[in-house]
This record gives C-alpha cells, sequence and structure tokens, in this order.
C-alpha cells in the first residue's frame, strides 16, 4: 500500500523530500512526519512519510529546480554594467555566462528579457560563486516572491502530472 503525496497549494504530484531545517522538523521527523518542497511553486509543508512510494518522493538536494534556458539578462550595481546569457534558471537565482568581472556577495539589479513581448523581468540578486560554468546569482526574497518569475519558472518545468495514473510524466 503506497500513496503519493500533492503540494497542497498547487496540487502538483511532482514532490521533493527535503532535509529538516528548524528544530520543529527535525522533533516531527521523530514521529514520520518529512518536510516536502513543491518544485513547481516552492511552497514547504510537513507530512507524513507513511507508506508513501519513495521512488516519486526523492530527497531534494537543491533548494530549487533549475530550468536549462537561453535568455538576455543586462545587470547594474554600483560602477559595474554588464550583460550576459542565462544558461539557467530557478526561483532561487540562476548562472549566467558573462565577460563582465564581478566579485563574490555583490548585489546587482538584473533585468532579464523572458521574451520579446513584454518588459524585462527586474529581479535583484547578488553573486554566489563565480565558476568556469558561469556567475551563479542568487535571487533577494523579494525576487523568489515574483509573479512573472514563478510563472516562467513553471511553464518551462518539464514534469507535468500524468492526471490519469497519478504518477509523474517526464517529457521527452
Amino acid at each position: 500500500m503506497s500513496r503519493i503525496l500533492s503540494c497542497p497549494r498547487c496540487q502538483q504530484h511532482a514532490l521533493l523530500r527535503s532535509h529538516p531545517q528548524s528544530p520543529r522538523e527535525h522533533l516531527a521527523s521523530f514521529l514520520f512526519v518529512a518536510p516536502f518542497r513543491c518544485p513547481s511553486c516552492s511552497h514547504r509543508f510537513l507530512a507524513s512519510r507513511l507508506w508513501l512510494d519513495h521512488s516519486t518522493h526523492p530527497i531534494d538536494r537543491r533548494e530549487h529546480l533549475r530550468i536549462p534556458v537561453r535568455l538576455y539578462l543586462s545587470f547594474s550595481g554600483g560602477k559595474v554594467r554588464g550583460e550576459g546569457t542565462v544558461l539557467d534558471l530557478s526561483m532561487g537565482g540562476c548562472i549566467i555566462k558573462s565577460e563582465t568581472q564581478v566579485h563574490a556577495n555583490d548585489i546587482f539589479y538584473l533585468r532579464l528579457s523572458l521574451d520579446d513581448t513584454e518588459s524585462p523581468l527586474e529581479v535583484a540578486g547578488m553573486v554566489h560563486s563565480i565558476s568556469a560554468r558561469g556567475i551563479a546569482f542568487k535571487f533577494l526574497r523579494a525576487a523568489q516572491e515574483n509573479k512573472r518569475l514563478l510563472a516562467f519558472v513553471q511553464a518551462q518545468t518539464p514534469d507535468q502530472p500524468d492526471k490519469s495514473s497519478g504518477k509523474v510524466g517526464v517529457a521527452a
């Protein structure tokens, strides 16, 4: 007897089990209650893990699902201005390729061009790390609550629930 959870906010089935973060969540884990997170809407909640189909609820190692994209981005902060290409995007941040020199913990205003018909999405972000892959920006809290960003990320998410079986189907 196994069951599959769905998000109480958006009803998606592709949930990820999270590691406990607070004392309340650690205590709940002794009672077979675990934190879960919905990658579609980023809602985090507690639910019983008894009789769960663990293959459909893997343990989450990331806070947000990354989506590969190719979007134009410009950024500015202090005396630094630059532009680049967004390689992947999530509700928590993005990784870009850019020739502009930045430093970890620098804060920038980012303008992402999601499409040609609307004005660019403006969010604040901090440089989390710089590597050979690119510059990793972590969005500041207000950006994670941006409805346009959420709608774009949800529209690009490859996993959509297959309502007939209750299982998650992966788009090819």
